[in-house]
């Protein structure tokens, strides 16, 4: 690891200093990373999330190598219109992450706010700016993104047009999801898809468009089952794993290689034993590098996360016979549009099926969906006596999260639950 630490403080330098020269440095760093992964695996990982770390290092360092092969989007980017194009789509909030491997994030950011980004901007968005206004970041040729469910996303955009000449498609989210509302984005849906012809010079095939909802309706169910095993087993992971997993089913769902890992994770699972500790559910974002939170998490038999929200973030069946219909109400049906009491209703259910222990909602610094119904839903939880904990932070600045006062308030939940008193925190 020595070499490892090394070698990112190298890069970060190079960053700084020659950014034009750098970018090469940064993606021989993710492809020697991608094969010590697979080389030599961490062997405390479940061997799931050993290959679930191994795809998405492959993903982002693969991709990134030619600017033809990909995409840029949020999170929320319909990733299956990409794939029947063979484009690979990048979040910027996944590359942020990436980038904050070479603890770039803090110099990123206040790149992008010395030359006026607002610094009350998702700290995501700043760090993908500043990377890009630096120099370090190289651009594909298009990018695309939704009103979902950032108000920072149709600016970040713009801005990354403008500077970066990357031109982009903006898909408007309609709030309410009745049927006027589904055909308005799927008729955005269709033209993004020509939209995405003429970029390639491929033809849109939307057999190719059902065959990857099919997969993706499968991958859903399998995952569904794999919390449920997960509420039952312990299967060691890191606090990291679980953002690998969030990211997956958005940018890898549709994806044949993904579902066979899922499936993967289903039948090991099995041969793992039953976990006695405390099961947790987590809510929105995972603060990765949180030592705290990692120290607690990582392969613990005492406390274990067992379910994401942001990993099923729609849970529902698709209509295969009417893809783009079927898009649109994923879409417009994600627990992170419309209402925050709906979001609540769906952590729930959730909730009804995982049998957790307690919640822990995550409330990113900028994201004031998460801060303003965060009481919203432990309420909620309070109604079906799971305590939970609401902790403030920031997703990938560090500068942004204190570690003192984020373990003095994990310890005091932790005690709780395992005394059983009292019911939030």
């Amino acid at each position: 690891m020595q070499l490892v630490d090394k070698y990112i403080s190298y890069v970060k330098a190079e960053a700084i200093k020659n950014p034009e020269k750098s970018w090469n440095k940064i993606l021989f760093g993710f492809q020697a990373n991608k094969w010590r992964m697979k080389l030599i695996p961490n062997k405390n990982l479940a061997r799931g999330y050993q290959k679930l770390e191994q795809m998405m290092m492959s993903l982002v360092s693969d991709s990134l190598y030619r600017k033809e092969r990909y995409v840029w989007g949020n999170i929320f980017a319909p990733c299956e219109l990409m794939q029947c194009f063979d484009l690979a789509t990048l979040s910027i909030e996944c590359l942020a992450c990436y980038m904050s491997g070479y603890h770039l994030e803090d110099y990123f950011i206040d790149y992008a706010q010395d030359i006026g980004i607002a610094p009350t901007l998702c700290s995501y968005h700043k760090t993908f700016v500043g990377g890009v206004e630096s120099g370090v970041i190289r651009s594909p040729e298009y990018a695309v993104t939704t009103s979902l469910s950032c108000d920072g996303n149709l600016n970040t955009f713009r801005y990354l047009e403008k500077k970066a000449k990357v031109p982009f498609t903006f898909l408007d989210i309609p709030y309410e999801a009745d049927a006027a509302s589904v055909s308005y984005l799927a008729d955005q849906l269709r033209e993004f898809a020509k939209k995405l012809e003429q970029t390639t010079g491929k033809k849109f095939d939307e057999n190719r468009l059902r065959e990857t909802i099919v997969i993706e309706n499968e991958t859903r169910r399998e995952l569904k089952k794999f919390f449920e095993l997960q509420s039952r087993h312990f299967y060691p992971g890191e606090l990291i794993s679980h953002l690998y997993l969030m990211m997956g089913m958005h940018l890898l769902i549709g994806t044949q290689e993904f579902l066979d890992l899922i499936r993967f994770m289903n039948e090991d699972i099995k041969n793992y034993p039953l976990f006695e500790g405390k099961k947790i559910l987590w809510v929105h974002l995972m603060p990765f590098y949180q030592e705290s939170l990692k120290e607690c998490f990582g392969y613990s038999k005492k406390y274990q996360i067992v379910g994401c929200d942001m990993s099923l973030d729609y849970a529902k069946e698709m209509d295969v016979q009417k893809p783009f219909e079927a898009l649109a109400e994923k879409i417009i049906g994600n627990l992170f549009n419309g209402s925050y009491s709906t979001k609540a209703e769906d952590i729930e259910k959730l909730a009804d099926r995982l049998k957790p222990d307690a919640v822990i909602h995550f409330c990113h610094w900028g994201c004031k969906q998460a801060s303003g119904g965060s009481v919203l839903l432990k309420e909620r939880m309070q109604e079906r006596n799971i305590p939970m904990l609401i902790l403030d932070g920031d997703g990938v600045d560090k500068r942004n999260s204190h570690d003192g006062q984020i373990k003095t308030r994990l310890e005091a939940f932790l005690e709780m639950i395992e005394t059983g008193e009292g019911k939030s925190c």
